[in-house]
C-alpha cells in the first residue's frame, strides 16, 4: 500500500519517508523538517506558572532520534513495547515518538494508577522498556517489579540531577545526552504495530487494543472532522487550528504547521 501524505503535500513539495511505507513519527515530525519548516514550533509546553516552552520540529526530530537510538543500544526490537508512567513533560512525547520512529510499540500508562493497574497492564503487553520519574517508580514500580519478569530497562526522568539512582535503573538524561540526535527510520509497513491501548478494566482484566501506523490517517480525519479542525493559509504553509475544544489539563487551542 502507497504512504499516505498528510498535511496536502504534493508534487515537488511531498515528502514520503525515504526508506519506504508509513510511519506516524515521520508524518508528524520528521517530514515538516524535510518540507522545511524545521524552524516551526511543534509543541508548546506550559506550565503551572504560566510560563511555556517551545520546541520546533527540528529539535522534536533530534530529541526522539535520541530515544530511537537509546532503544537500539538497549537491544530493543522491533515490535517490543515500550511503556511510559509520566505526566505531560517532554520527555512523554520524545519517547514516544522515539519509539515509534524505531518500529517499536509504546503504551502510555495513566500517571495515577496504582500499583496493581500498573503491573497489570505491564505484564499484559509483555513490556520491554518503562520510562518513569523516580517519585512513580519508587511509589508505583519499585514494590511490583519482581511481579515483572519481561520488563528489562526501567529509565528515569528527573526535574533536577537524580543524586542517586535505584538499583535496576537508568538515567534518561545521560542516556539522551550520550545518544547521536541522528536515525534514519526503517521502512515501515502501514500495518505495524504502533500504539497500545488498554480498556479500563472496570468490569474485569484490561484488554489490549493495537494500532498501525496507518491510524494516522484516521487521526487527521477524526481532527478535521470530530474536533472541527479548520485550517487557514499562513505565510509558512497552512496553520492547523482547533476551534471551540476543551481538553482535561490541556490547552484548548492547539496549532501545527504544515504546507499546502
Amino acid at each position: 500500500m502507497s504512504p499516505v501524505l498528510l498535511g496536502g503535500g504534493s508534487g515537488a513539495n511531498a515528502r514520503a519517508l525515504p526508506s519506504g511505507g508509513l510511519d506516524i513519527a515521520y508524518e508528524a515530525v520528521d517530514r515538516h523538517c524535510a518540507e522545511g519548516l524545521g524552524g516551526q514550533v511543534a509543541i508548546r509546553f506550559l506550565s503551572k506558572s504560566g510560563s511555556h516552552h517551545d520546541q520546533t520540529y527540528q529539535v522534536l526530530a533530534e530529541q526522539t532520534n535520541r530515544f530511537a537510538n537509546i532503544l537500539a543500544q538497549l537491544d530493543i526490537k522491533p515490535g517490543d513495547l515500550v511503556c511510559s508512567l509520566l505526566g505531560r513533560v517532554p520527555a512523554l512525547y520524545h519517547a514516544a515518538l522515539g519509539t515509534l520512529k524505531y518500529r517499536a510499540v509504546f503504551s502510555a500508562l495513566f500517571s495515577a494508577f496504582g500499583p496493581e493497574p500498573v503491573q497489570t497492564r505491564l505484564s499484559i503487553g509483555g513490556a520491554k522498556v518503562l520510562i518513569t520519574s523516580p517519585l512513580l517508580y519508587a511509589r508505583k514500580v519499585a514494590p511490583i517489579r519482581h511481579e515483572l519478569p519481561s520488563l528489562q530497562w526501567v529509565l528515569l526522568v528527573g526535574d533536577s540531577e537524580i543524586e542517586e539512582l535505584p538499583e535496576g535503573t537508568l538515567n534518561y538524561s545521560q542516556l539522551m545526552s550520550d545518544a547521536s540526535p541522528m536515525y534514519q527510520i526503517a521502512a515501515t509497513r502501514p500495518d505495524d504495530a504502533a500504539l497500545l491501548h488498554f480498556t479500563s478494566g472496570t468490569t474485569g482484566t484490561p484488554k489490549g487494543a493495537i494500532h498501525v501506523h496507518e491510524a494516522v490517517v484516521m487521526h487527521q480525519l477524526t481532527g478535521k472532522c470530530a474536533l472541527e479542525w479548520t485550517f487557514r493559509r499562513h505565510k509558512h504553509g497552512y496553520k492547523s487550528e482547533i476551534a471551540s475544544v476543551r481538553l482535561p489539563n490541556a490547552c484548548c487551542r492547539v496549532h501545527c504547521y504544515s504546507k499546502p
